[in-house]
């Protein structure tokens, strides 16, 4: 039964927030040893910040990120509602997305304007989330099935897709998406 200890200074993060680190440190040891998430203890111990100095200087924690899942499925609501200004204001600087086929963009306009003659919109249902810590940020998964409209008005639905996001300070620095769209397109033509 493996116990975690962590302390920190006291009265800067809500509930939420802790909730979410207690978790994470949870599945962080499920992935080392194998404990049911029962058999994991994490204790929070919050020190006053008036006992806490470092480098001969009191210290005040670093504010809580944003949780990377929440981020994207902002940013993927945004984007089905063609809020790109929205949707803009969680990209990193540098952002690059893939999509199928290689196909890369660093500004979301031309994601539009490639997907035109594609399909008129397309909306996602989503079956599973995963976030995983990385050293250098968040890694979201998410997987579901898209539906939407062909442009000459032909509806589709049950395309399988898998979506990949590295999250960073609560910004969004890469995207990569796998779909089956193609061979769908290829599968009716052949009907």
């Amino acid at each position: 039964m493996p116990v975690i200890n962590v302390t920190m200074l006291g009265g800067v993060y809500d509930e939420e927030v802790k909730t979410r680190i207690a978790e994470a440190l949870t599945d962080a040891m499920r992935t080392v040893i194998a404990a049911p998430p029962e058999g994991v203890i994490v204790a929070l111990n919050e020190l006053p910040a008036g006992n806490y100095m470092r480098g001969r200087t009191f210290k005040t924690p670093g504010p809580a990120l944003p949780d990377a899942r929440e981020v994207v499925k902002t940013f993927l609501e945004r984007m089905e509602a063609r809020d790109l200004d929205g949707a803009s204001q969680l990209l990193a600087e540098g952002f690059r997305m893939v999509f199928p086929g290689g196909v890369e963009f660093s500004r979301l306009e031309e994601l539009i304007d490639w997907a035109k003659p594609r399909y008129n919109w397309v909306k996602k249902s989503y079956d599973d989330w995963d976030a995983a810590a990385r050293e250098d940020g968040v890694a979201v998964t998410c997987q579901g099935s898209l539906r939407g409209e062909f442009p000459d008005g032909t509806p589709f639905e049950g395309i399988r897709f898998v979506d990949w996001f590295l999250v960073r300070d609560g910004k969004l620095v890469r995207q990569h998406v796998w779909n089956d769209l193609g061979e769908y397109v290829l599968s009716q033509a052949d009907a």
